[in-house]
């Protein structure tokens, strides 16, 4: 059956200016990340998304690595582009990203420009598309000029193969300094992806919202249900085939007796804003105006459409806040500091 996108689909939705650029975002955007590999039917991909386009989530972001097997989540977003999304184009924000590891050898990770330029190359053959609208360099290279990276990130564009560029999980230093070049060159900079959520706050502690307000940067959050431990699923134990079951990309080890009772105290401050913790979570990363969008998985077409409704409240009293510090931030369950464990 072929798909039809509901007439309403911007209505609803909150799109938001990234940072000083023309590019507007949509408050939610979705993440297609090991949610979205060979182990998951591809008509639950196609519901996935088209439901979240419906409701009038524009951008979709990938990785080359996501999947498993890397490289797979961009084939079966590619497939989608072709026949679901056929004719839509132009009404999609598409991103991607280079870093991780994907071939063998020496130049199939990391941050060098044989890399980065290679690696867009064959997203662009997997996803099926002449150009990205975003593509981030995913992680800092130690080993590499950041010069270098960033020279790699400003060709893709004067080459056509991106209409601008962004960084991930970048510090505030390094955050500066990549602004520094990329401004210097022109290169159209204008998104930071790094990770935050209530139980994950190492943005603030680097100061890195500031600096990208002040250079004028949008950020779009990932991970805001910190993998899944701010959402329903982990009240009252660790259900069987959960990701903490598989230590895929949440440890087991984080959902301690103690934080399973911190997260159930926020889950009670939820109930009483009329919300689910999920998105309670999500409008919680959302207050901050430097967070252009809040980047959601899902495994299942009802909870893009729940975390969605979290929009229908983002407002938060200082009573709610000072409360929610209590159990996120006095009781120490800020376990992460822009850990390699989430991505």
């Amino acid at each position: 059956m072929s798909y039809t996108p509901g007439f309403s689909r911007y209505e609803n939705m909150r799109y938001n200016r990234c940072g000083k650029s023309g590019l507007l975002l949509p408050a939610i955007s979705l993440g297609l990340w090991h949610n979205f590999g060979d182990d998951v039917p591809h008509q639950t991909k196609v519901d996935i998304c088209t439901t979240a386009f419906d409701l009038g989530i524009t951008h979709f972001d990938l990785a080359n690595n996501y999947g498993p097997p890397p490289g797979s989540a961009e084939l079966a977003f590619g497939r989608i582009l072709k026949n679901e999304f056929s004719g839509l184009r132009d009404e999609l924000i598409i991103s991607s990203k280079a870093g991780y590891l994907m071939w063998p050898g020496p130049y199939g990770e990391w941050g060098s420009r044989k890399y980065v330029i290679a690696s867009c190359d064959q997203t662009l053959r997997r996803l099926g598309v002449d150009y990205v609208d975003i593509f981030y360099s995913h992680r800092f290279d130690p080993n590499t000029p950041l010069e270098e990276t960033m020279l790699a990130l400003d060709q893709l564009v004067r080459s056509g193969k991106a209409l601008y560029v962004g960084i991930s999980s970048y510090n505030r230093q390094r955050t500066k300094e990549a602004y520094t070049i990329l401004k210097s060159l022109g290169t159209p900079f204008i998104i930071h992806q790094p990770s935050y959520s209530m139980l994950n706050r190492w943005v603030e502690s680097d100061g890195l919202l500031e600096t990208l307000d002040e250079l004028g940067l949008g950020s779009i959050v990932f991970s805001p249900l910190a993998q899944g431990m701010l959402t329903d699923k982990y009240l009252k134990d660790i259900p069987a085939g959960s990701r903490a079951t598989k230590n895929r990309s949440l440890s087991s080890r984080f959902l301690s007796e103690e934080n399973l009772l911190r997260i159930r105290s926020l889950h009670e401050i939820a109930a009483r804003r009329g919300q689910t913790l999920a998105q309670m979570a999500i409008a919680w990363v959302l207050r901050k105006p430097e967070v252009t969008s809040a980047l959601i998985g899902a495994s299942n077409p009802q909870q893009v459409v729940d975390c969605v409704g979290a929009l229908d409240k983002v407002d938060f009293s200082p009573e709610e806040l000072t409360e929610i510090d209590r159990y996120a931030v006095d009781g120490q369950i800020n376990i992460w500091a822009q850990s390699a464990e989430l991505r």
